[in-house]
């Protein structure tokens, strides 16, 4: 069987008696690989590569590394069905949401291209009498990016294209339950002519994580998953001196006010709660009615539901399975809970015929209605295509749902009414808003990130905000020698 391996200074590493996990396809319930886990000692070469590598990328010119990245970018955009196709294998979304995936990851990679504008200093002449000040970005020198399953490779597209841009040389650790794309990547990178060393992949579970986070020569970590493991990466890795942008999980509302096209929000709130079977960070898993909406809404809801067809994301399905069995059972404990709880199952995913061969790990939409803020399918992040309808009274009341929960990745609101809309972007405590855009990523050139339990760090993904995490400034102050400034003067000093 196939051994995923970690992929170290430019090559392909297999250790001795390294421990092995099964890697399975979701969509048969079949392995399909398993991947090698890796002990401290690997992380260790890994970093000793990265910090090797690290003096000779740091002081190529930005010309060569935009050239670097420009190749990567031509490789990627022309071979990006393959890596589609490993997405949708080992994590179960549909092929045409795989795509999407590389095409938003893509989109990084393109911003990263702009590096030498981003990595502008900024220089002031004279500013006291024939002394100048400069300041530059510099990059930190080894950087680790541990990266959740549900975008195994838009998520590290987020952060090492901006990392390496800036000069900075990466350890990856992807989610062991879909390793390939980042062994897939990490070639690409050598055959868009990236020194090796520059980008390095280990893959593990706890043991290579807590190595990443207590490893001196690592400077800084982004992390994307659970906010309970985001928590655990922020304190820990900051505790030894790291910077960290630890992006956490989510409960996302989507609000739906009396004068909006109803058919537009029940559209929009199936694509965005069933996409990706409810496996993403940005997905909607609450929608707020508000006024007398509901019960037409929820009706649209459930006949949209009922149409979308459940199996192998290679047969052209609308939605895939769940990542692994042990989550699927998990998903579907929550849909016990709701029932018992007492609210109204709309629709019901439990039992589902999927278009698949073997048993997979499916679990269809499901929609409950008449969900209050006490239920476990409200409170908890189900990750999962369950979705649930609350209803509100009026706008404030929706407004303080929203604000008083303890996630604040992303919301929506669906209005017609403008001065509604723009009150909401005010107001509302979340850091992704969307009007009548039910899944609000920020485009590239933009920062993602959450707010509250959503987020910890206070530097959001990509954009402007990710050449600031993974570069470190400093100004200089010049005078070039003037017999008129000599002399003895211990004050301190004055600009004059």
């Amino acid at each position: 069987m196939q051994t995923t391996q970690h992929w170290i200074n430019g090559a392909f590493t297999a250790p001795a008696n390294s421990r092995l996990q099964d890697v399975t396809n979701p969509a048969t319930g079949k392995v399909s690989s398993q991947v090698a886990m890796a002990d401290a000692a690997v992380v260790n070469q890994a970093v000793a590569a990265a910090r090797a590598a690290f003096p000779e990328w740091r002081d190529t010119s930005l010309a060569r590394r935009t050239q670097v990245l420009f190749a990567y970018r031509e490789l990627l955009n022309a071979r990006k069905g393959e890596l589609a196709a490993i997405i949708t294998a080992e994590h179960g979304k549909v092929l045409a949401d795989a795509m999407g995936e590389v095409a938003r990851g893509l989109e990084v990679v393109e911003l990263a291209c702009g590096a030498p504008y981003l990595l502008k200093g900024g220089y002031s002449e004279n500013a006291s009498t024939k002394v100048d000040i400069h300041s530059v970005r510099q990059p930190l020198g080894p950087v680790a990016v541990i990266s959740p399953f549900n975008f195994p490779a838009m998520v590290p597209m987020w952060f090492f294209s901006v990392a390496i841009a800036a000069g900075n040389t990466v350890i990856l650790k992807p989610s062991e339950k879909d390793p390939g794309a980042a062994n897939w990547l990490a070639e690409l990178w050598k055959e868009a002519g990236l020194p090796d060393g520059v980008f390095n992949v280990v893959h593990g579970d706890k043991e290579a994580v807590d190595t990443i986070l207590d490893h001196r020569d690592i400077k800084a970590v982004s992390f994307v998953g659970s906010t309970p493991i985001a928590r655990y990466v922020y304190e820990r890795g900051t505790a030894s001196g790291k910077r960290v942008q630890a992006l956490g999980g989510a409960k996302n509302h989507m609000v739906v006010l009396p004068d909006a096209d109803l058919d537009l929000a029940a559209d929009a709130a199936v694509n965005a709660g069933y996409g990706s079977a409810g496996e993403r960070c940005m997905a909607i898993s609450v929608l707020v009615a508000v006024g007398d909406t509901g019960d037409e809404l929820v009706a649209k809801i459930a006949e949209r539901t009922r149409t979308l067809r459940v199996g192998d994301g290679l047969r052209g399905t609308d939605m895939g399975p769940l990542v692994t069995r042990a989550h699927r059972e998990k998903v579907a404990g929550y849909i016990d809970a709701g029932e018992a709880a007492g609210a109204t199952v709309v629709v019901d995913g439990r039992q589902v015929e999927a278009d698949a061969e073997g048993e997979g790990f499916f679990l269809g939409p499901t929609l409950f209605d008449h969900v209050t803020p006490e239920m476990s399918i409200y409170t908890d992040e189900i990750f999962g295509p369950v979705l649930s309808v609350v209803r509100a009274d009026s706008y404030d009341e929706a407004l303080a749902l929203v604000n008083a929960n303890p996630y604040g990745n992303g919301t929506a609101i669906f209005t017609n009414d403008g001065g509604a809309a723009r009150r909401f972007e005010n107001e509302v405590e979340v850091g992704m808003v969307g009007i009548n855009v039910p899944i609000p990523v920020p485009m590239a050139y933009y920062s993602f990130g959450g707010w509250k339990n959503s987020l910890f760090g206070d530097t959001h993904a990509y954009g402007a905000e990710g050449f600031q995490f993974f570069t470190r400034g400093k100004a200089v102050t010049t005078r070039w020698l003037d017999p008129s400034h000599g002399g003895l003067n211990l004050g301190f000093p004055q600009n004059a």
